[in-house]
C-alpha cells in the first residue's frame, strides 16, 4: 500500500490531469450529448476498466513491449484508429434521438457503450505508455506488492476521473435532452462521429509524440 503522502501527491497529479480537457473527457461529453447520461457513464466505466487493464500490464511488464517492439506499438495503434473510424461511421449513420421515447425503450445499448469505452481505451497504446511513465514515479518496492500498489494508484486515478467526468456527463446530458427532437436533433450524432474520427486521426498520425 502506498504511503499517504505518496497517494496525496499522486491524487494532486491526477486532478491536474483530469481537469485538463483531453480525449476521454471529449469522448464521454459527446457520447452524453448524443445518447444521454446513461451512455456517457457506461462509456466512462469502460474507459476506467481499461485503466485497470493498463495498470496490470504495466505492473507485469507487458507495457514495456511497446517500448521495445515498435511494430507491436504500431499494430495496436492502427487497430485502435480503425476501430474509432468504424465507431465514427456508426455514430453518423445513427438516427437522431427522439425528444421523448416510449416507456421501456432503451435510448442506447448500455452494454455496447461500455464495450466501446473499454476497447477504445485498451486499443490506445498511448494510455499504456502514459501509465508506464507515470505510475513508477509513485511506486515503492519496499512498500509491498508492486501489482497491488499499481491497482491502488489506478483506483485513485479512476475515482478522480469519475468525479470530474461525471460532472461533464451530467452537464452534457442536460444539453443533449434540450437538443433532442428539435432542428439540431442530429447535430450531437455528427459531433460524436467527428470526435471519433478526430481521435482516430490523432492516434494514427501522431505516433509516439
Amino acid at each position: 500500500m502506498p504511503e499517504p503522502s505518496i497517494l496525496a501527491l499522486f491524487a494532486a497529479a491526477c486532478l491536474a490531469l483530469a481537469i485538463t480537457p483531453g480525449p476521454d473527457m471529449l469522448l464521454v461529453a459527446s457520447r452524453s450529448l448524443s445518447q444521454g447520461r446513461a451512455a456517457g457513464f457506461a462509456t466512462l466505466a469502460g474507459i476506467q476498466v481499461g485503466i485497470y487493464g493498463h495498470a496490470l500490464a504495466a505492473a507485469l511488464g507487458l507495457s514495456q513491449l511497446f517500448v521495445l517492439v515498435p511494430l507491436a506499438y504500431d499494430a495496436v495503434r492502427y487497430a485502435g484508429a480503425a476501430y474509432l473510424l468504424w465507431l465514427a461511421w456508426k455514430a453518423i449513420r445513427a438516427p437522431a434521438p427522439a425528444a421523448s421515447a416510449p416507456p421501456g425503450l432503451r435510448r442506447a445499448p448500455i452494454g455496447a457503450m461500455f464495450r466501446q469505452g473499454l476497447l477504445t481505451n485498451l486499443l490506445n497504446p498511448k494510455v499504456a505508455l502514459f501509465v508506464l511513465a507515470l505510475f513508477p514515479q509513485f511506486l515503492r518496492p519496499e512498500a509491498g506488492s508492486v501489482l497491488a500498489q499499481s491497482l491502488v494508484l489506478a483506483t485513485v486515478l479512476n475515482l478522480i476521473g469519475a468525479a470530474v467526468n461525471g460532472a461533464v456527463i451530467l452537464a452534457a446530458g442536460r444539453i443533449g435532452r434540450t437538443l433532442a427532437g428539435g432542428r439540431l436533433g442530429r447535430a450531437p450524432q455528427f459531433l460524436l462521429g467527428a470526435v471519433f474520427a478526430g481521435l482516430a486521426a490523432r492516434l494514427a498520425f501522431e505516433g509516439r509524440r
